[in-house]
């Protein structure tokens, strides 16, 4: 979920038959190409290349019929179980992490590695804002102050005078 930015029910509803590995035509990388079932329906999230290995394992472990859930227990206890028994339960502010954390850091990584928010919003079936509202606050700490000041270089004297010039003459010749 981490590599994929999928929910936790999403997650649950996940059949092998509709994870695909494929290499992607941008990228040339091989990442899953997943059909969502989600709330509004169905909607399509592409992974990033780390989740390839870990489906494969999957692939490989339980010889899965398409129709099978990939997650077949209760993922979001065994997560929580973790969780406890390493102490990780809770982040250093003291808010609670749950199945829905691993979406967030797969946003949040997303972000601070300077992908586009409407493509992130596409990818994990939500809108911009919401990504503005509750992720993007988070890593204020890296924002780009060079990539988020962004200003035009100021003209020269010089460069104002022929500009000027030009306007002149092209509005003296559109007269005639």
């Amino acid at each position: 979920m981490t590599n994929t930015g999928l929910r936790p029910d999403e997650a649950k509803r996940l059949q092998y038959r509709d994870v695909e590995i494929v290499e992607d035509e941008e990228t040339g990388e091989t990442i899953l190409l997943i059909q969502v079932r989600g709330k509004r329906g169905v909607g399509y999230c592409k992974s990033t290349t780390n989740a390839v290995f870990p489906f494969e394992r999957l692939l490989k472990r339980n010889e899965p019929k398409p129709d099978d859930p990939i997650f077949a227990d209760n993922h979001m206890m065994m997560f929580n179980k973790i969780l406890e028994e390493e102490g990780l339960k809770f982040d250093r502010e003291g808010s609670r992490r749950t199945a829905y954390s691993l979406r967030h850091t797969y946003i949040c990584l997303r972000l601070m590695e300077g992908a586009d928010i409407y493509q992130i919003a596409k990818n994990c079936r939500t809108s911009v804002e919401m990504i503005e509202k509750y992720y993007a606050s988070h890593i204020s700490t890296s924002i780009s102050a060079a990539a988020v000041n962004v200003r035009r270089k100021a003209k020269s004297k010089k460069q104002i005078i022929e500009h000027a010039k030009r306007n002149a003459h092209r509005q003296s010749s559109e007269l005639v």
